[in-house]
């Protein structure tokens, strides 16, 4: 019964939302689906948040890689703080997430004018969305290796560097490959999070059509404009990324990818 109830409540609660952005992505058929998805502002957003996923992806990847590298690896001071700053954007709402930045770089911020006359944007431009999406996609990497990388401890890599090996080889070699199920599932997770992202892109963004709006910000503007079917129809798509990501993290996990869960 317990099983039936879980399987139920997932059911109402995942699936049928799932079922019926599919349904209304295509109520007026598939010609206005696929004219709301290739109209010039869609595919502008559609190119957005690729880009800024690709970017806060790579950078997570590394700084997630080494942190988690640094946090297993070695005892020092400031261990337990670096820690905690890689759970805090777990703890801390997207919006707060996006207002510091407007804080740091915005207009009336501690840098922005100094940058604006340097002749930089950061808010209302593409650097501003990386950075938002920095900061709440960086544990969705580092999580998942930190458990692991303890559990394997440092033996076969301190081995390896007995038998003559560099700190970079026995990295690549080594530890690398040690860790490639969990790194590639952090590297996943963080890519659907960094797509999906919208109350931290949202403050940053401004809002403008064809320049800073992502593919979340596209469809709610779609919404307020009362445009629903073409809404759901950016939205779809926005929701089968989601189910690739998912399918190939599954795939993962069945090819080999076991490891100590985050």
């Amino acid at each position: 019964m317990l099983i039936l109830a879980a399987v139920a409540v997932l059911v109402v609660l995942m699936g049928l939302p799932l079922v019926i952005v599919f349904v209304e992505a295509f109520s007026h058929g598939l010609p206005f689906a696929w004219a709301a998805i290739t109209d010039p502002d869609a595919v502008s957003a559609i190119q957005l948040t690729v880009l800024v996923a690709a970017i806060s992806v790579a950078v997570n990847t590394v700084g997630g890689l080494a942190a988690a590298w640094c946090i297993a690896r070695f005892q020092f001071q400031g261990r337990g703080l670096l820690l905690t700053l890689i759970e805090l954007p777990f703890s801390l709402s997207p919006i707060i997430s996006g207002l510091v930045w407007v804080l740091l770089f915005g207009a009336q911020g501690w840098f922005g004018p100094a940058l604006q006359s340097a002749g930089v944007q950061v808010i209302f431009a593409l650097p501003g969305l990386v950075l938002a999406t920095l900061l709440v996609t960086f544990p969705f990497v580092a999580r998942p290796l930190i458990p692991l990388m303890q559990r394997q401890g440092a033996d076969e890599e301190d081995a390896a560097l007995t038998l003559g090996a560099s700190g970079w080889q026995a990295f690549r070699r080594v530890t690398l490959p040690n860790v490639r199920w969990a790194l590639l599932q952090g590297v996943l997770m963080c890519n659907a999070r960094a797509m999906g992202e919208f109350g931290a892109v949202s403050v940053v963004s401004g809002h403008i059509r064809g320049a800073t709006n992502t593919m979340p910000l596209h469809i709610e503007v779609l919404y307020n404009d009362f445009n629903s079917p073409a809404a759901f129809a950016v939205a779809s798509l926005l929701a089968l990324l989601g189910l690739v990501t998912l399918a190939a993290k599954l795939l993962l996990e069945r090819h080999g990818g076991r490891f100590v869960p985050a």
